[in-house]
């Protein structure tokens, strides 16, 4: 195609120019324009399979179209801080599945998993890690990213060759990542740390860890496809409460009085916290998810300090609810290895299905099972 345009532009260049010479002289022209214009072809060798975009070939994050090079790059868990000095967050709604998890004090924090990451303009702010999100980050083969941790009960596992650790200078952490943080001048430390993204991919590469998937990559979700009706039958569920409804309780999820609202006319559950919007400071818009996941689990508290911990393995028939399309699927999950994901099944059986998009996970202490409401 390129070469046919080429051979066009010189011909219409020649018309143009010989309308107004004598036949001699235009005949001279268009000899010198045919020697010194001739169009170069330039012919590139490139994997086909990994520009182009495939319905058969989807995201394991979101279930969404996308090349083969897109679906085998590795992505990257980050933990973000969800205090309300620290919020709001930047790049949330760059990330294709976040979870939510309690933490001491009982308010919560964030972990976005992003497979873009390369070209996400700011990320943060960063805090530390437990090893629960590491725990979860493995289910999906995340080089796993954090400033600071609980030394106690991760600092060996952080250390080890089972976790692909992106981790700021700071007291447990052999190896720390030179490169990949920054901080700003607007925020008080400890929530004005962010990931510079051109100095996290040197620090990737300077690890020598994998960018792309590992092999035999088993993915955590399914996804529906045009036309299922799978949910034609389940109850609805349009506004979501995971740590109840009942403002500044201190229970078993958190304070920060989030909910999930549907939205009917672009089949969304949008975010809620602290009294308001759940936003992405960098584009201003409301964070908002195709699916929302209630997935509970044993906890207990660990220490005077009120550490926690939260089983992220296990067949236990603990209760997993799917919120999607204004509907509601329950089931119970298991997980039975740490390089396995935890796999959703209704009470029959039969694997969960999501909507293709983005997904928000809440990790629910069982015990407080009884504070969730679903309206």
């Amino acid at each position: 195609m390129s070469k046919r345009i080429g051979i066009l532009a010189v011909l219409v260049l020649t018309m143009t120019l010989t309308a107004c010479k004598t036949p001699k002289e235009a005949a001279e022209d268009t000899q010198n324009i045919q020697e010194t214009q001739t169009p170069q072809i330039v012919e590139t060798e490139t994997d086909p399979a990994a520009e182009v975009v495939d319905e058969d070939i989807v995201s394991y994050f979101t279930g969404l179209p996308c090349t083969k090079e897109q679906q085998q790059h590795r992505p990257l868990a980050v933990m973000l801080n969800n205090i309300k000095e620290g919020c709001p967050q930047s790049g949330t709604s760059e990330a294709s599945i976040i979870y939510e998890c309690p933490v001491e004090g009982r308010i919560t924090r964030l972990m976005g998993i992003f497979e873009d990451y390369e070209h996400v303009e700011k990320i943060g702010s960063i805090r530390s890690c437990r090893d629960y999100f590491v725990f979860l980050a493995n289910e999906y083969d995340c080089i796993y990213c954090h400033f600071g941790q609980a030394t106690p009960y991760v600092g060996d596992y952080l250390n080890s060759d089972g976790v692909d650790n992106i981790s700021g200078a700071v007291s447990g952490i052999e190896r720390p990542a030179t490169n990949t943080f920054y901080r700003v001048s607007e925020r008080k430390a400890p929530h004005n740390v962010y990931i510079n993204t051109e100095g996290l991919l040197e620090d990737i590469e300077k690890f020598g860890y994998r960018t792309t998937l590992r092999e035999g990559y088993t993915p955590k979700f399914t996804y529906l496809k045009d036309g299922d009706d799978a949910y034609k039958n389940d109850p609805s569920a349009t506004v979501l409460y995971p740590g109840g409804k009942e403002t500044g309780k201190a229970n078993g999820f958190s304070t920060v009085q989030s909910r999930f609202e549907y939205n009917a006319q672009d089949g969304k559950y949008y975010r809620f916290q602290y009294g308001g919007e759940h936003i992405d400071e960098v584009t201003g818009q409301q964070l908002k998810f195709d699916n929302v996941v209630f997935q509970y689990c044993h906890g207990e508290v660990r220490d005077v300090h009120d550490y926690l911990a939260f089983g992220c393995h296990g067949d236990n028939g603990y209760k997993v609810q799917v919120f999607t399309q204004g509907k509601m699927k329950e089931g119970t999950w298991k997980r039975t290895e740490d390089t396995l994901p935890a796999t959703y099944t209704d009470y029959d059986g039969n694997p969960i299905p999501l909507t293709p998009g983005k997904t928000w996970v809440c990790i629910i202490w069982n015990d407080y099972a009884d504070d969730v409401v679903i309206e």
